[in-house]
Order: structure tokens, then sequence, then C-alpha cells
């Protein structure tokens, strides 16, 4: 889409016969320029409720404490590195974002880092996707879904965990344009490279997305920063403005009208 102003694409006294008016060149004419075309999804805690979850993996969790707290830790320390600005410490050249993980952990736990990695991936990749059989995503939200499909918005998921089985589970499987893993990045949010894998994929000007999440310091930081529109999900005592998104809602039929205004506020309002 152009982002000529409409006064340069009126037809002036002097010119030839103007081409027929496509569907393309109105939105050109109607849609602002940071208009919404497209809207992203943080999945945990954003399109299922957490808590649920959080219950069927307490007793992963509790079974393989040491492990679950190193993996925890070594993510943090992932974060910490990109946010100030590189991973050299943490030998980011040498090898995946999988394998600098396990490689943490591994100091944590002694262990060679081979063996965390396998640990990792067989205890909790492997494994937690098997909790999220049964667990159905918030009221409204596949509703919601749907009906910025129909409306020619471009759907997106980006999560710092793989999403694919998850939304099998959920029912919400083919549903999106783009499905990311932010760890296939080599980053996780906050970070920008994430985000802009997610632009790129939608193919569409990160001003013109909306990112929606649960987490203000990662999921909204990271979108604004990447230059992008971020709503923020509240429920429960969590409710309310957040100066760090451009729009509070607890409720997914709230965050279409939203969308359809194509405008930033809150639902506050």
């Amino acid at each position: 889409m152009g982002h000529h102003s409409s006064h340069s694409l009126l037809p002036t006294p002097h010119s030839l016969s103007p081409a027929p008016l496509t569907i393309g060149a109105l939105l050109c004419y109607t849609l602002p320029m940071d208009a919404i075309r497209g809207v992203a999804f943080d999945l945990d805690g954003t399109l299922y409720p957490n808590y649920r979850f959080n219950l069927r993996a307490a007793p992963l969790v509790a079974g393989h404490l040491r492990l679950f707290m190193a993996f925890v830790r070594a993510r943090t320390a992932l974060r910490r590195a990109r946010a100030a600005g590189g991973s050299a410490g943490l030998g980011a050249q040498a090898g995946s974002f999988y394998e600098r993980q396990a490689r943490l952990a591994a100091e944590a736990l002694s262990l060679a880092p081979e063996d965390a990695l396998r640990r990792i991936d067989t205890q909790f990749y492997a494994r937690w996707e098997r909790c999220f059989r049964g667990i159905r995503p918030f009221r409204h939200a596949r509703e919601t879904l749907e009906a910025l499909r129909e409306g020619g918005i471009k759907l997106g998921v980006l999560s710092d965990l793989p999403p694919e089985v998850k939304l099998r589970h959920l029912g919400l499987e083919g549903l999106f344009d783009v499905v990311l893993c932010s760890e296939r990045t080599g980053s996780l949010k906050p970070d920008g490279a994430p985000f802009a894998a997610l632009a790129e994929g939608l193919g569409i000007a990160p001003a013109q997305i909306l990112y929606v999440g649960n987490k203000a310091l990662y999921d909204a930081a990271g979108a604004k920063g990447a230059g992008m529109k971020a709503a923020l999900l509240r429920r429960g005592l969590h409710r309310g403005k957040d100066p760090r998104a451009d729009f509070v809602f607890s409720d997914y039929r709230q965050l279409l009208a939203f969308v359809r205004r194509g405008e930033t506020g809150s639902a506050d309002r």
C-alpha cells in the first residue's frame, strides 16, 4: 500500500483519463498510514488462561525443580545480555539459542552442555505440550480471531516458547498467517529481532501491526520498541490502564472493537 498523501493521488484537471479506482487504490485514499492491518498475539496467558496450564504442569516442574530453575535463570541471563547490547559473554557466536541456553543451565547444574540440552528438551519442551490437552482459549478469543480474518486483517502469533502444538490443542490451528517462536530468531522478547521477524513474516510495516500480550515488560515494551502498537490483556486484580500500552482490555470483544476503530486508546475510557 502506498504512503502518498491523498492530495497527491487526486486527479487534476490536466490529467489524462484516470485509471479505474480499484479496491486497493480506494484503501490508499481511506486508510491512514498507521491504520491497523495486522494483529499478532503472544500465546501463554494471552490466548488462554495461564493458571490452567500452571496447575497441570506443577507436578512436572516439582519433579525436576533444579532443572526448571536453571532453565528459567538461563533465559533471564540471555534476556539481560541482549538488553545490555549483546551476548558476547555468553558465546553468542558459538551455536544456536538452544545451545547457549543449555550451556548456561549446564553451568548451574554441573552438567555437560549436551546433557543439559537433552534434559531440557525431553523434560520440558516435549512434555509441556502434553499439558495443553483439554485447555480452551479465553472466552470470545476464537470469535474475535475469525472476525478479524473476515475483515481482512492479517493474524500472527509470536511466542517465546514453541507455539505450534499448543495452537492445535487450543483449537486455533490454521487461523494465523504467521506462527513464530522467538527462540528461533536467536533471542527472546523484548529484543527487537523476534518482532522484526514478525513484521517481515506478515509483510506489514511495524506501525500497522498491533501486538497483543499479557506482560508489559516483554510484550508491550518489545512491540513499542519495534515500532508497533501494543495491547495488553489485563484480568482480575490486574485490570486498569498501563502507560506502556496503547490499549488495555479484559474481554476479547473489546479488542475487536478497538481494531475496527483503528485508533489508540484504552478500553477503560
